[in-house]
């Protein structure tokens, strides 16, 4: 029995998470959903978006998975606020596109510094944001980045940096990278800047096998992923540390469209594949894949974003089909 902390948050969060617990259900392991508030509809509760209580349960369980959140003014995110929590410096979102075969890279992304630390000063009209980048930190993001590319029969890492303008800290992230990078002679090593890199990205796409990078840059090439693939709705992702892991899809709340039973549940369907992954159910993950895989290259079921009609049940049933 698996104890899985579920939050669905609030806008289309909560309609691309249940059809998510639905395939998951279709499997032969158990799974103990422990469901936890968080987001804009729990502040209107609570008078916060992140209760102690859901952070107690998702450090008590074997993962977790997160929905979607809106963003609320004077208070820290939420998702920002769990990964820290939890520790979970890796953020990794693979973009694969099911048309371009150029296209098949994924982003291992730092998580706990940069300029998601919260480190802000107000000095009169003077507003200062500090990055933080530490030698401890790239060294664990670029590890897992090589690790993940021997695992995954991946033939090259390249790290993504502005180390021209940022000397000191881009230059303790490109340093380390490539002291690590010795250190793993069979996987081919190199680097970008930030701005070429999203260049490259739209002009040559197939030159990349993982990406690592550092937070805020990990998170803009996520959603340029996105615009490559041409949905959001497509991009999974893993938020993992040592001792736990949280999922998600990439994609926010889209309150615009809460409501309307016209989300694409992909994304979410695909982080519970790399929750099943991180919990070694990797038949299962499989299983899941095969069927989603099936029902995109098909072409006939599909939401708004990927140029269809249909609505977020229809996506589920048809991959409950295939399974």
């Amino acid at each position: 029995m698996y104890k899985i902390t579920v939050i669905p948050g609030d806008g289309i969060g909560q309609e691309v998470m249940q059809p998510t617990i639905d395939i998951l259900e279709t499997l032969n392991t158990s799974f103990d959903f422990i469901h936890k508030e968080a987001g804009k509809e729990c502040y209107k509760k609570n008078k916060t978006n992140l209760p102690e209580d859901t952070i107690r349960q998702c450090k008590e369980s074997d993962s977790t998975l997160f929905g979607a959140v809106t963003s609320i003014p004077e208070q820290k995110s939420a998702i920002v606020t769990l990964r820290r929590e939890l520790d979970l410096y890796v953020n990794q979102r693979p973009i694969k596109s099911y048309t371009n075969q150029d296209i098949d890279f994924t982003i291992i992304r730092e998580n706990s510094e940069g300029l998601y630390s919260h480190l802000e000063e107000q000095h009169g009209d003077e507003v200062i944001a500090l990055r933080k980048i530490t030698h401890k930190g790239s060294e664990r993001i670029i590890n897992y980045a090589f690790n993940y590319a021997q695992k995954t029969n991946k033939n090259k890492v390249s790290a993504i940096h502005k180390a021209n303008v940022l000397p000191k800290t881009d230059g303790v992230f490109k340093n380390k990278f490539y002291e690590i990078a010795e250190k793993h002679p069979s996987i081919t090593s190199n680097d970008f800047y930030i701005d070429a890199t999203a260049m490259y990205l739209i002009t040559c796409p197939e030159i990349f096998d993982v990406i690592v990078t550092t937070n805020l840059f990990g998170d803009i090439l996520s959603d340029e992923g996105g615009g490559l693939l041409g949905s959001l709705g497509l991009i999974p992702s893993a938020n993992i540390g040592d001792n736990n892991g949280l999922f998600e899809p990439v994609h926010g709340s889209a309150p615009d469209i809460a409501g309307l039973n016209k989300a694409n549940p992909t994304a979410m369907i695909l982080s519970s594949c790399l929750m099943l992954e991180f919990l070694g159910l990797q038949k299962e993950a499989d299983s899941i894949h095969k069927a989603v895989d099936e029902v995109i290259i098909e072409n006939k079921v599909k939401t708004p974003d990927m140029g269809g009609h249909n609505n977020t049940q229809d996506i589920a049933n048809a991959i409950i089909h295939k399974l």
